[in-house]
């Protein structure tokens, strides 16, 4: 009766019931990790709790006077909602003990689309002793109380069964009462299947973090409104797209990141008694889309790029861009500007905040690495331990601590993998210092092009004296006074930007008669490995053998090419496995290995399929020749009325894709 779901977990290494207690803690804060409709939690107050007369004692906690003041009246309000108005709770649910250390958390959960309702708030109340945390929806009365929704309490207890066997399981005492909304209130499957699943992975994880928490440095209910407000306000932009690049990605994202920076601005003015909203310069700015966003939500600044996009003309006067090459030298400083921003800036992003301490000591910076760049050129890993990525953060990083900035990290809510934002705000030393923190800049500017990274100290409290004293000793010799920059000049001489015409190097500028003989070579060498594979293949009632051919590991493929064709690959992006995937009609590329495709085992294109993408299929229909017709010993393995490909000359169409362009011509 009322039991949704029971985990059984095998604790091995020791993680219960504290392993417990963290993944609780990660439902609490972070629901949307579990629940996709859920931008996340506020966390408004917490804090211990007691029951009976002790139930109206002060109470000590997270969230502020006003915070501890409403808990501690929801708290007596529910205790009196409870069996018996003493705080028992209904069965089958675990008991609270008369002499437990209760601890109460208010939260209130945040869904990603807008609210039909009021918010939704609840009261989790945690009993360690038991093992147990109670969820009580609460639902707020015409007169400002509130009332527990007992139709949706629920449960969640940790029980030890014995030596290293414990179970994990969700109980609700009214489940025939259950309401959903299939957002703060997921169906009771879903609790038992989906939530069950995900408690007992946490609670037993051993797994070390390698990234901060997602949005942790601002207010999550803040980002979650304007994140609403902003979507929605330029939701018409995907319809307009000009660009190649796919419209939702860039969109959201930018939507994303205007919302994330425009939330952390707010909190600096609030902060530091501001009244006029931040300027910025945006480095590298791309499509101009989140310059747009900033400028039209009253932020004065503007976007440079050295390439001009198509959507720029889309934007008005309004939106302030320019098309220039920022080369890091003293001609490009930004000493009246509040903010720099470098958004997938690539090889300016390790000099923004060299840029940012030299503009002006109250100029801050924002920079979402992507690529790997160093000063000059592409990063060149140094530390196998670690991933690439975490290096490279942790290498500008470094940069900025060297620049006299305290550095903050945070990953952004993006539909991207590389989400994790570095935030340069505050600084490490006063303003008198600053002539030593110049020549501190130069040193290791210089130096860094032959030296290894010293380790980043990510400790908190980081101190900049000892920082300054390690990168003394990088150097090996103190500091000439004729390094430091002078007026005008460019830091560094080898510096490379960005080419103002972008090349395209994914294989197809390459000549066709290069690429068919590449395709040919690689497909006679897998059809001749051996052993072969045959399929059966029925034409018309007749069975015959259609050899699929062995498949081989890009290595493999590469040493049977020539020295020639693999140097001109080698300069295309991708190289041969990007030939290989770019023709797709007759091979597949699937974990490193080269396979011939076989198009009787491609599923058909479902009705579920976008609009668009239905449409291009239809257009695109028989508008090129079938290369196993053509060339694959057997033939093709689809009879020609099945085919997308012609079966010769007298069966193609011509491309109504290419009739259109000509037409808009």
């Amino acid at each position: 009766m009322g039991r949704v779901g029971t985990a059984a977990l095998h604790d091995g290494a020791a993680a219960l019931p504290r392993g417990f207690w963290a993944a609780v803690r990660v439902w609490l804060e972070k629901p949307q990790v579990a629940n996709r409709r859920l931008c996340g939690a506020a966390i408004e107050a917490e804090g211990p709790v007691a029951l009976g007369e002790e139930a109206s004692a002060p109470l000590g906690g997270g969230g502020g006077r006003e915070a501890q003041a409403e808990l501690r009246r929801l708290w007596r309000e529910v205790l009196g909602q409870l069996p018996a108005g003493q705080g028992a709770l209904p069965p089958p649910l675990a008991p609270w003990g008369r002499r437990a250390e209760l601890r109460a958390v208010l939260r209130t959960l945040l869904p990603r689309a807008p609210p039909r309702g009021p918010p939704a708030r609840e009261l989790a109340v945690q009993d360690v002793c038991n093992g147990t945390v109670t969820f009580l929806p609460l639902e707020e009365t015409r007169e400002g109380k509130y009332q527990i929704k007992k139709c949706n309490i629920y449960q969640i207890q940790l029980v030890h069964m014995k030596n290293e066997e414990w179970s994990v399981s969700i109980t609700a005492p009214f489940p025939e009462d259950w309401f959903s909304d299939g957002v703060t209130y997921p169906k009771l499957a879903w609790l038992g299947n989906e939530l069950l699943s995900k408690l007992a992975k946490w609670s037993v994880e051993q797994k070390p973090r390698e990234f901060k928490n997602t949005l942790s440095l601002i207010s999550v209910a803040k980002y979650s409104k304007v994140y609403q407000d902003l979507k929605e306000k330029y939701r018409e932009m995907v319809k307009v797209w000009p660009e190649v690049t796919d419209p939702e990605k860039f969109v959201y994202e930018d939507v994303a990141i205007a919302t994330y920076l425009l939330v952390l601005w707010e909190e600096e003015r609030k902060e530091k008694a501001l009244t006029k909203k931040q300027s910025f310069v945006d480095l590298g700015c791309g499509n101009g889309l989140l310059v747009h966003i900033l400028n039209n939500e009253g932020h004065s600044g503007r976007g440079i790029d050295v390439r001009r996009r198509k959507i720029w003309d889309m934007y008005g006067p309004e939106t302030h861009l320019e098309e220039s090459t920022i080369m890091p030298g003293d001609s490009h400083l930004f000493p009246d500007t509040d903010w720099l921003i470098g958004n997938h800036s690539d090889e300016l992003t390790p000099w923004i905040p060299v840029i940012a301490a030299r503009s002006s000591y109250s100029c801050c910076y924002f920079v979402l690495p992507c690529c790997f760049f160093d000063f000059r050129g592409k990063y060149n890993r140094r530390q196998s331990k670690k991933t690439q990525y975490r290096e490279y953060l942790d290498f500008v990083t470094q940069v900025g601590f060297v620049c006299g900035f305290h550095v903050e990290e945070d990953c952004l809510r993006i539909p991207s993998t590389k989400r994790v934002c570095l935030i340069g705000k505050n600084k490490t030393y006063p303003p008198t210092e600053w002539a030593v923190i110049d020549k501190q800049i130069t040193q290791y500017v210089n130096n860094h092009q032959t030296c290894a990274v010293v380790g980043c100290d990510r400790r908190v409290g980081y101190n900049h004296k000892e920082h300054s004293d390690a990168v003394g000793k990088e150097a090996g010799s103190e500091i000439p006074e004729n390094d430091a920059h002078s007026a005008g000049t460019i830091w560094m001489p080898g510096f490379q930007p960005r080419e103002k015409v972008e090349q395209i190097r994914n294989c197809a500028s390459l000549p066709r008669d290069f690429v068919d003989d590449v395709v040919l070579k690689v497909a006679n060498l897998l059809l001749s490995a051996t052993p072969q594979k045959s399929c059966h293949n029925m034409h018309g009632g007749n069975t015959n053998s259609w050899n699929q051919g062995e498949s081989l590991s890009l290595k493999e493929v590469a040493e049977h090419l020539n020295k020639e064709t693999l140097k001109r690959l080698k300069s295309e992006y991708g190289g041969l496995q990007t030939l290989l995937k770019n023709n797709h009609q007759v091979f597949e590329v699937v974990n490193g290995r080269v396979h011939i495709r076989d198009w009787r085992k491609e599923k058909p294109s479902r009705n579920t399929e976008p609009e668009v993408k239905r449409r291009l299929s239809a257009e695109a229909f028989k508008t090129r020749l079938c290369w196993f017709f053509i060339h694959h010993p057997d033939g093709c393995s689809l009879p020609s009325e099945s085919c997308p490909y012609a079966h010769g000359t007298e069966e193609l169409r011509e491309s109504q894709i290419i009739k259109k362009k000509k037409h808009t011509q």
